[in-house]
C-alpha cells in the first residue's frame, strides 16, 4: 500500500497512538507540512508515521499506519521583544492532524522526489498472532 508519510514523530506520540485513541498532533516541521498538505481526509485516507529521519528513511524501517480523521494547516504571527528596543515580526506556519492507529507497518520502498513534494513509501502491514 502507497501512502504519505510523516517522519522524526517521537517515539511517544507513536507509542500513545498504538493504543487506539484518536490524537490530534501539531507539525511544524516543513518537510511534513509539505506531505499534510496534500492529505484528503477520510476513511481510506492512511498515513505512515515513523521515528526515523526523512534522510534515514529506508526499505525495513518500521512505524505505524493510521486513518487520518482531519488536518488543519495554519499560519501563526510571533512577535518577540528584545532588551525594550528592539522587536522581530515573524510567521510560522503549523498543521494540526487528527490520527487513530491502523497497523504497525514495515516500509517496502521510499519515493521522495524533492524537497518540495511530499515523502510517500511503499508500506507492509505487519501481522501479529497471539497464541491464545
Amino acid at each position: 500500500m502507497k501512502c504519505p508519510a510523516l517522519t522524526s514523530i517521537s517515539p511517544d506520540i507513536l507509542k500513545e497512538l498504538k493504543a487506539g485513541r484518536p490524537r490530534t498532533i501539531e507539525i511544524q516541521s516543513t518537510h511534513n507540512i509539505i506531505t499534510l498538505a496534500n492529505i484528503i481526509p477520510g476513511p481510506d485516507s492512511h498515513l505512515f508515521m515513523t521515528s526515523i529521519d526523512m534522510e534515514d528513511l529506508a526499505p525495513g524501517d518500521t512505524g505505524i499506519c493510521v486513518y487520518v480523521l482531519g488536518v488543519h494547516i495554519s499560519m501563526k504571527r510571533i512577535v518577540e521583544f528584545m532588551h525594550g528596543l528592539h522587536y522581530e515580526e515573524r510567521e510560522r506556519m503549523s498543521a494540526r492532524v487528527q490520527v487513530k492507529y491502523c497497523a504497525s507497518s514495515v516500509v517496502k520502498s521510499v519515493h521522495h522526489e524533492g524537497i518540495i513534494q511530499p515523502t510517500s513509501v511503499d508500506v507492509l502491514k505487519s501481522s501479529c498472532y497471539h497464541a491464545g
